[in-house]
């Protein structure tokens, strides 16, 4: 259909053939999603999906390298983001250097060895 036939035809018309082509899309859509979704299951079935899960590697511990004085239990190994409290104390004027919890005489031993 070109064009110029468009133009000829009436509003009826055009609304006639506007319903045609809804409802023919519709059937199309349709067709296609039930095909997708029988191949979806039929993946399911197969085991497809599933991804063999790689066991993460073990990491070593990480000792706390700081201390909150107010309280105690709150600690930071100097990895990722600093705490609040952490950044809050530095911004009020203190050092790092403040909160690092002094290491045992064993752990010294230990690291010295490496």
């Amino acid at each position: 259909m070109k064009l110029h036939d468009l133009e000829l035809m009436s509003v009826d018309e055009l609304w006639l053939l506007h319903l045609e082509v809804r409802s023919a899309l519709a059937s199309r859509i349709s067709a296609d999603k039930r095909k997708l979704e029988h191949r979806l299951e039929q993946l399911r079935l197969s085991g497809a999906s599933e991804v063999p899960r790689h066991e993460r590697r073990p990491y070593p511990r990480v000792f706390p390298k700081y201390r909150n004085p107010a309280k105690p239990e709150e600690t930071w190994a100097g990895r990722g983001k600093q705490p609040r409290w952490l950044t809050a104390l530095l911004r009020a004027g203190k050092h790092l250097d403040d909160f690092r919890i002094q290491q045992s005489s064993d752990r010294k031993r230990r690291t010295a060895r490496r």
